[in-house]
């Protein structure tokens, strides 16, 4: 199979957001090729997109994200919590659309909760799994009551945090250079909901968690860790990014880093310019493999969400970030654990 041929699964994409909010995206369909945004259904196919974790982000309102450059980089501040109940009613919201657009889809997206439903849509070339996922976990109650519905919605991987408080754990805040302690950690409520999904079989997703809160929930936690969007440390000394002792402890359970595309955070001079190569990527995957091994490797490029570098450009660059892996030397197994491989193994730990 030629890495043109491989059916890709993605950690992270914003595109619901993009959807759902006429101000981000422009009101464009999920059905049709657009030239704005990242993903839609002719430029996943394009792509090879066969499936991935579809996010659900709850936006601050009447924030303005203030950037304060200092001299050697750049710090920020973290934003404001978000109230449950317009978590929870925004959360919904986005979730009903996800499912609107499987119904009208004619087959071609299919919102999958089972392993062996995963397993038989990437395995048809026509058709996208799509795993809903909460990208900070302020939809959930803070006494649980409501992670069974959010499971009967299809909800299959919960970050506990974004880079902001909630009443589940500690976000960091990005500084560049920075390390991820920014922060406390967990709260009870956070180690209880790390416990609720590993009951429950839904993923537990420390992508832009403190130093803490990862170190916290890898405690508690039984099931694989999971960075759904990430890079590392030792290539971009950036707040957000994953120390060696991190990469550790992801491989130590048997879990996965997916490499994001966004420039910010893979560049080592942690500039958001998107003028990089693909290559700029691949560092971060051939450093991961390199320090815990391949297995412990995918792509989760934020697509929707981040600014992607230019080389990438969409989801139609997916197969390049493979060809530029085989350039550096990995082979054809490696390479399928990189594109697909790895995060089905960890999605089966988990749900099975």
């Amino acid at each position: 199979m030629s890495d043109s041929d491989l059916r890709i699964f993605d950690g992270h994409n914003d595109t619901l957001l993009d959807l759902h909010l006429e101000s981000r995206g422009g009101g464009r369909s999920f059905f049709e090729r657009s030239e704005s945004g990242h993903v839609d259904l002719p430029r996943a196919r394009e792509g090879g997109l066969g499936g991935g974790f579809f996010a659900v982000f709850v936006p601050n309102e009447d924030y303005e994200y203030e950037r304060r450059e200092i001299d050697e980089g750049y710090e920020t501040d973290l934003p404001p919590a978000v109230s449950h109940e317009r978590a929870k009613h925004f959360t919904y919201d986005v979730l009903a659309r996800l499912h609107r657009i499987a119904a009208d889809s004619e087959g071609a997206v299919r919102v999958v909760g089972e392993y062996d439903d995963l397993e038989a849509t990437l395995a048809d070339s026509e058709t996208i799994a799509a795993i809903p996922h909460l990208e900070g976990a302020e939809a959930v109650a803070p006494d649980l009551s409501n992670l069974d519905f959010l499971y009967a919605a299809g909800v299959r991987s919960i970050g506990l945090v974004w880079s902001r408080p909630n009443e589940f754990g500690h976000g960091v805040r990005f500084e560049y250079p920075g390390t991820p302690d920014t922060g406390p950690g967990l709260t009870d409520a956070g180690r209880d909901l790390v416990r609720a999904c590993n009951e429950e079989g839904i993923l537990v997703d420390l992508a832009h968690a403190t130093e803490a809160t990862f170190r916290e929930a890898a405690e508690v936690s039984t099931d694989p860790l999971v960075v759904s969007h990430g890079a590392v440390h030792g290539v971009c000394p950036l707040s957000r990014n994953l120390t060696d002792e991190q990469l550790d402890a992801v491989a130590d359970s048997d879990g996965v880093v997916g490499v994001t595309f966004a420039a910010g955070q893979i560049r080592p001079d942690g500039e958001s310019d998107p003028d990089a190569p693909v290559s700029t990527v691949v560092d971060h995957v051939e450093y991961v493999a390199e320090q815990v091994g391949v297995e412990h490797v995918a792509l989760g490029s934020d697509f929707d969400g981040a600014t992607v570098l230019d080389s990438i450009g969409d989801v139609t660059g997916l197969p390049d970030v493979l060809a530029e892996c085989r350039e550096r030397g990995f082979g054809d197994e490696e390479i399928r654990r990189i594109a697909r491989d790895n995060w089905l193994r960890v999605i089966r730990a988990t749900w099975e």
